[in-house]
């Protein structure tokens, strides 16, 4: 997740974080995916394999962006409005396009 975003968020009072914050820079994308299952985590992403992934993996939900799309204060914004509005269980095996 790019910094920026982090950063926003973390602001906000959402607890976020990013790969490397976490230490898992270096991961496969499955990998990552296992991961923030164990942790109970949604991902946010501009990769598309994420997508794919979904279909046929188990998630705690998946968030994707066209890096180009939307700025780093649209996502912010965006994002701290889906964290109002979902909990984690509303957010399983879903995946949600900004």
């Amino acid at each position: 997740m790019n910094v920026g975003i982090v950063e926003g968020l973390k602001r906000r009072g959402v607890d976020a974080f990013s790969a490397r914050d976490a230490g898992k820079l270096g991961l496969t994308d499955e990998e990552q995916l296992e991961f923030a299952v164990k942790s109970r985590v949604v991902i946010f992403t501009h990769d598309v394999d994420f997508l794919r992934m979904a279909l046929d993996r188990e998630h705690c939900g998946i968030i994707y962006v066209h890096q180009r799309k939307v700025s780093v204060g649209g996502c912010v914004r965006r994002l701290k409005a889906i964290v109002e509005v979902k909990i984690l269980e509303e957010m399983h095996d879903q995946v949600i396009f900004l």
